[in-house]
C-alpha cells in the first residue's frame, strides 16, 4: 500500500503527452453513461480484454462505490470501484468471482490509473484477472476468487450494457480520464503509462495499439458529444444520463487542480459533491467549521473564486495554513491567535479575522455573490491576502499593482519556514453551500471566462496579473 501511495499521480509540467479534459460525475445525481448492449457487436475475444482509467476520488463512502458498472437490467451485474475504500472488481456471472484489495486507496488529491486485465484462457487462475494501481500490480486481496478458466469475463455476458458511472446515490463521484477498453488483448499498465524518470511518479502516455473490434477509447474532449470513442470504431456512449457539456473539466491527470478536501477532521459534518467543488455542512448545529483545499503553498501568487450558494447565510472565505487542522477546523477562519492556526478569513459582515483579531475591511455579502481570493507569499516569507466581491476588490487593493490594501498574513511577518497555506471556507450549521471555482471545474455557472496568463481556469472575473490558478502545471512554475 504504501508503495502505491507514494507514486500516486499528482500531475506533471511535462509528460510528453497531455490529457486536456476529464468527466465530472456526480453519484448523488445519477450522473452515467451507457452503451447500451444493442450497440455491442461482436467482440475479438469474449475471455481476453483489458479496461483502463484514470481516476481522481472525491468523495469517499463505505460502500457501493463504483466507478465503472458492466451491467444489464437483470441480475446479472460486472463492475469495478472502490469498495471500504478497497478496489473490488465483482461478477455475478456464474463462476466469475471477486477480487477485493488489502491497500485502501482514500486520496482525493491525486489521480488513480486503474487497469484491469482480463484472460480466462489462462491455466494459472491468478492470471485470469491482474490488477495494477498506478503501474504497480495488486498482489494482496483480502478476498479473491476467480473466474474459472475459458469462463466468459462479464464485459460480454449476453444483454451486457457498459456504463460509466451508476445509477444511484451510491456510486462513485469524481473526475474519469482517458478511459480504454482493448478487445481481444491482456495488457499491461506500461502500454498506457509510464514511471517518469526524474520524479519516480507514474504518469499517463499515449497507447499506440490496437483496439480489437469492441473496444473504444473516451477522452472527453468534445464537450457535445462527452461520449464519443475516438478510437476509430465509433463504440461510442450514446446515452447520457443527467450528463451535459458543464460536466467536462479541465482536472487531468497531466494538470491536477485543487479541490476541496473530504479528509477533514470534521468530514462528518460536511456534505462534498460536484466533484469537490461545493461544501455544506450537514444537517444540525455544528457550529463554525473551517475547510481547507488540498493542495498547499509555500511561496507563489494565486488565484481562486467562490460563491454563496442557495441558502446561504454565514461564514467567512479566504486562506488558512494546512497543518495542525485540529487546532482550527473547529473554528472560523482567523479565530485563534497563535503560530499553529495561522489564517486570513474575509466575513459576510465585511469584516477580518486574523489570528483572533477582527477589524472592517470591506462589503457585506450574502447567497449569490462571488468573492476572489487573490494569495501571495512572497520568497521571504511575508503573506499578503486580497479579496474582491463580484469583481471590486476591497479596502482599495489592485493585486495586480502591488500589496497595497492587502492583509498582512501572521501580522505581516514572515510565516513559519515551510509552512503550507491554502483556499479556505468557513461555514455555520446547515445554512448553505460555499461553491468553488479553483480553475478545474467550476461549482458554479460561469457566465464571462477569464483564464490566467498560462491559458488555465475558467474564471468569472479577470484574474490579477501574475497570479495562476492553483494546479500542478502552475505550480512546477511558480510554486
Amino acid at each position: 500500500m504504501e508503495t502505491l501511495q507514494r507514486t500516486a499521480n499528482r500531475g506533471s509540467l511535462s509528460t510528453g503527452y497531455d490529457i486536456d479534459n476529464s468527466l465530472k460525475i456526480e453519484g448523488g445525481a445519477a450522473e452515467r453513461m451507457q452503451r447500451a448492449s444493442e450497440s455491442i457487436g461482436t467482440p475479438t475475444s469474449t475471455k481476453i480484454a483489458t479496461i483502463s482509467l484514470w481516476v481522481k476520488r472525491t468523495e469517499l463512502k463505505s460502500s457501493g462505490n463504483n466507478f465503472c458498472w458492466l451491467g444489464n437490467a437483470g441480475a446479472v451485474t460486472s463492475f469495478i470501484g472502490f469498495n471500504d475504500d478497497c478496489l473490488r472488481w465483482i461478477s455475478d456471472v456464474s463462476n466469475a468471482g471477486v477480487l477485493k484489495s488489502d491497500a485502501v486507496f482514500r486520496d482525493t488529491s491525486s489521480w488513480y490509473h486503474i487497469v484491469f486485465a482480463f484472460d480466462t484462457t489462462q491455466s494459472t487462475a491468478s492470471n485470469r484477472i491482474k490488477a495494477y494501481v498506478n503501474g504497480v500490480q495488486i498482489t494482496s486481496w483480502s478476498t479473491e476468487t476467480y473466474p474459472n478458466q475459458d469462463n466468459v469475463i462479464g464485459i460480454y455476458e449476453t444483454n451486457m450494457s457498459h456504463y460509466i458511472g451508476w445509477e444511484d446515490s451510491s456510486a462513485q463521484a469524481g473526475y474519469f480520464a482517458d478511459v480504454y477498453l482493448i478487445d481481444g488483448q491482456q495488457l499491461a499498465p506500461t502500454e498506457f503509462g509510464e514511471f517518469d524518470s526524474d520524479t519516480g511518479i507514474w504518469i499517463p502516455k499515449a497507447y499506440t495499439g490496437t483496439f480489437g473490434d469492441e473496444g473504444y477509447y473516451l477522452d472527453f474532449e468534445d464537450s457535445s458529444s462527452l461520449g464519443a470513442d475516438v478510437s476509430g470504431n465509433s463504440n461510442n456512449f450514446a446515452n447520457l444520463y443527467n450528463i451535459t457539456a458543464a460536466d467536462q473539466a479541465t482536472d487531468t491527470p497531466t494538470n491536477n487542480f485543487c479541490t476541496f478536501n473530504p479528509l477533514s477532521t470534521f468530514a462528518g459534518n460536511f456534505v462534498v459533491s460536484e466533484g469537490a467543488t461545493k461544501i455544506q455542512q450537514s444537517s444540525g448545529n455544528s457550529g463554525y467549521k473551517t475547510h481547507c483545499a488540498t493542495i498547499g503553498v509555500t511561496v507563489g501568487k494565486w488565484y481562486a473564486e467562490f460563491k454563496a450558494g442557495t441558502g446561504w447565510g454565514q461564514g467567512s472565505v479566504g486562506v488558512n495554513q494546512l497543518e495542525n487542522s485540529k487546532n482550527w477546523e473547529e473554528g472560523y477562519i482567523g479565530q485563534y491567535s497563535n503560530s499553529t492556526a495561522i489564517g486570513m478569513g474575509y466575513m459576510n459582515d465585511g469584516q477580518f479575522a486574523r489570528n483572533g483579531g477582527t477589524g472592517a475591511i470591506g462589503s457585506t455579502y450574502t447567497a449569490g455573490d462571488i468573492i476572489g481570493i487573490a494569495l501571495l507569499i512572497n520568497s521571504d516569507g511575508t503573506g499578503f491576502m486580497g479579496m474582491h466581491k463580484n469583481g471590486t476588490w476591497q479596502n482599495s487593493q489592485d493585486p495586480s499593482s502591488g500589496t497595497t490594501g492587502m492583509l498582512g498574513l501572521y501580522y505581516g511577518n514572515p510565516l513559519p519556514d515551510g509552512m503550507f497555506h491554502t483556499f479556505a471556507v468557513t461555514t455555520r450549521h446547515d445554512n448553505g453551500p460555499w461553491l468553488a471555482n479553483f480553475g478545474g471545474y467550476p461549482g458554479f455557472t460561469i457566465s464571462s471566462g477569464n483564464s490566467d496568463a498560462n491559458g488555465y481556469g475558467n474564471f468569472e472575473y479577470a484574474v490579477p496579473t501574475g497570479y495562476y490558478a492553483l494546479c500542478t502545471k502552475n505550480l512546477a512554475e511558480y510554486g
